[in-house]
């Protein structure tokens, strides 16, 4: 949901809404910037009866003696030196009010001037055709640092920290298995890595209670004997026997480079109902470890799309037979195309698929969103490179290589790579740590696109395919076209940007480490001298400004 708030003296706030994050846009005129140390942002939260200023990290010098590392301030004492704000602390399908100040003055002696208040409400988790669930995402964060200070307990999910970080991933996962309450349903599944034990666990409890369950896994390859590199089916398998799954399990083998697939289709009396799928592995690291995220379409025709590619995949076919049948089924989308939902299943005969998402990508009239867990195609790379007065935002899990485009020069594309804090910033933020669950992809798994998002026609690509030359020509993936639903847009927007602003700030930190400007990243500027880069047409805060407002 989108809302805007009244103008006063200039001021004027645009809230976009998702589930768990409401994003705030701040316009001023420049000519009212003169002494703006920033703004305050107080939230009503009508359902709880608490009206309060929210909390950020960032301190001015002069009056952060005595705030021990880690703690969180007021933003009425230390407000947002920008003019984008996201609450990611904001819960489903409630009504708020964001009252926003601009602060003048000095860091000792603020003065309220301009006072706006902007009303909301966040979208439903679960609502209609479509459920998108994000886990937390960012074990490596002050909060997690805070709340925990630890490594989750490995293999007990009786710890509070799975809570936290599945953030209702897991849960939702295992009621949808649940809603196949026993004969005239079925499953259908098609998995990758498969080896959390509670998930497992629920499908075995689905086929006891007569739920006809059938699931397609990889198994391709000989055994591996290095230790540290088993193949996906070595981890699968015995967590497959002990949950009592073996006889429901069907092994993909023949020609697939990855059955990389994570979906499953939920049909009643021989009829697809609804499906669910992503980029969510069934193990500890896919759940609660990296940014992940599971979709649920409630739609009959793309459930049935769903089922008809998962026979396609039940017989184990070759090359020969997938790739052409896939094609058929699910053509490369138009350009622009057509409003609703539309599946794409992998392999395929031919590359276009990739040549739609550069060209989709290079389409974007205003903003272009993307993560990217395995690096950024080269077409998809050259689509965006170009100077434009499009805003562009990657997230990455790993920097650029020497052979790849690093934007370091573009003034539209803003690059936010995987990183936590390994050490403690001036005495401000305290030490970060990982889950250790992800050995391989530790950050952002997500595979998704967003074209113009806050546009009235958004487009929205999500699914288990890397955006590679593999995922579209040789592995079984699945992805979502989604055309003109503003509601999951702006769900996928506000998650774009926590994930993207949590890991920008920590890239930027290793970057400047040791440098002079380091400590820029960790206080408030005292004076408006902050102000100039976002009326700077060379800079992308100027274009983030102009997006947002």
């Amino acid at each position: 949901m989108r809302g805007r708030s009244g103008t006063a003296g200039s001021l004027r706030v645009h809230a976009i809404a998702g589930t768990h994050v409401v994003l705030l846009g701040v316009d001023l005129p420049k000519a009212r910037t003169k002494g703006l140390l920033g703004f305050a942002i107080e939230r009503w939260d009508p359902t709880e009866q608490e009206r309060y200023w929210l909390r950020g990290m960032k301190v001015f010098k002069e009056t952060s003696t005595g705030i021990p590392p880690g703690t969180s301030v007021s933003l009425r004492e230390h407000p947002v030196q920008s003019f984008l704000w996201g609450d990611y602390t904001a819960k489903p399908g409630r009504q708020y009010e964001y009252r926003v100040v601009g602060l003048y003055g000095k860091p000792k002696n603020l003065v309220i001037r301009h006072d706006v208040t902007v009303a909301v409400t966040t979208e439903r988790v679960d609502e209609g055709t479509h459920a998108v669930h994000f886990n937390r995402g960012v074990a490596g964060s002050q909060a997690y640092a805070q709340r925990f200070g630890r490594a989750p307990r490995p293999g007990d999910r009786s710890d509070s920290v799975y809570d936290w970080l599945s953030r209702g991933l897991e849960e939702a996962l295992i009621a949808f298995i649940e809603s196949a309450t026993g004969p005239g349903f079925a499953l259908r599944g098609a998995v990758y890595e498969f080896a959390y034990p509670r998930v497992l666990e629920a499908l075995a409890k689905a086929a006891a209670r007569g739920v006809d369950l059938r699931i397609v896994y990889d198994r391709r390859g000989k055994a591996s004997t290095d230790p540290d590199s088993p193949r996906v089916w070595q981890q699968s398998e015995p967590q497959i026997t002990a949950a009592g799954l073996t006889p429901y399990m069907i092994p993909r083998t023949t020609n697939s480079a990855i059955a990389h697939n994570k979906f499953f289709v939920l049909l009643h009396d021989d009829v697809p109902q609804r499906v669910w799928t992503g980029s969510t592995n069934i193990t500890w690291g896919g759940l609660f470890g990296q940014s992940n995220v599971g979709h649920l379409v409630r739609d009959p025709a793309v459930a049935t799309q769903y089922f008809d590619y998962w026979q396609r995949l039940a017989v184990d076919p070759a090359y020969n037979r997938l790739r052409p049948a896939d094609t058929d089924a699910t053509p490369t989308p138009a350009t622009p195309p057509p409003a609703g939902i539309a599946p794409i299943f992998s392999p395929r005969t031919n590359l276009d698929l990739i040549d739609w998402y550069a060209g989709e990508a290079a389409k974007a009239k205003k903003s272009f969103f993307m993560t990217a867990a395995f690096g950024l195609h080269d077409k998809i790379a050259g689509a965006i490179a170009p100077e434009s007065d499009v805003m562009r935002y990657l997230v990455l899990e790993r920097a650029p290589g020497d052979d790849e485009v690093t934007f370091e020069t573009d003034h539209d594309v803003k690059v936010a790579v995987g990183s936590f804090l390994r050490t403690a910033i001036l005495d401000r933020w305290v030490r970060e740590q990982l889950t250790g669950l992800n050995p391989r992809v530790r950050y952002s798994h997500t595979k998704f696109m967003l074209i113009d998002p806050l546009g009235d026609t958004p487009l929205v690509i999500s699914g288990s395919g890397n955006f590679s030359n593999p995922s579209v020509n040789e592995n079984d993936e699945n992805m979502l076209v989604i055309q003109g639903d503003q509601r999951v847009a702006d769900i996928y927007l506000g998650e774009f940007m926590r994930i993207f602003n949590h890991y920008y700030f920590r890239y930027l930190v290793q970057k400047l480490r040791g440098a002079d400007d380091a400590a820029a990243t960790a206080y408030l500027t005292p004076d408006d001298s902050w102000v100039d880069r976002y009326f700077d047409k060379t800079t992308p805060s100027y274009r983030q400004r102009l997006l947002f407002r």
